[in-house]
């Protein structure tokens, strides 16, 4: 996958597709955005949030900076401000996305893999 492509070729995400891409559930995304000016997802006419590319790209890097690095919340929204300010946000949140994309994609081959190598069934005789 190619860096500055975007996960897929949609323009919005609806909160259900990001937290399948980020492995997140939709209260812990509504949460961040409390916690994070950063984060602020629009509204379509129903008023649902939807998700664009570069907020896709912030949650994967608020989920690296609180999950993996261990920040806490007020150290993960104090790092996003210093990299903002430093203008080093939108080249992290693309790794991020890169990094993850093909750490799913492994996952999901693994369990392709897993079903082939299975011994046949007695059912399919």
């Amino acid at each position: 996958m190619d860096r500055d492509e975007p996960i897929a070729k949609k323009a919005y995400y609806s909160i259900g597709e990001v937290c399948d891409l980020s492995g997140l559930k939709p209260h812990v995304l509504r949460y961040w955005e409390t916690q994070f000016e950063l984060l602020r997802p629009t509204k379509n006419r129903a008023g649902n949030r939807v998700f664009r590319q570069k907020e896709i790209e912030l949650i994967l890097l608020v989920k690296h900076l609180l999950y993996e690095k261990k920040f806490t919340i007020d150290g993960a929204r104090q790092r996003l401000l210093d990299m903002r300010k430093a203008g080093e946000i939108a080249e992290e949140g693309k790794e991020r996305v890169g990094r993850d994309f093909l750490m799913g994609l492994k996952t999901e081959l693994l369990q392709i893999k897993e079903v082939l190598d299975a011994p046949p069934s007695r059912l399919e005789s």
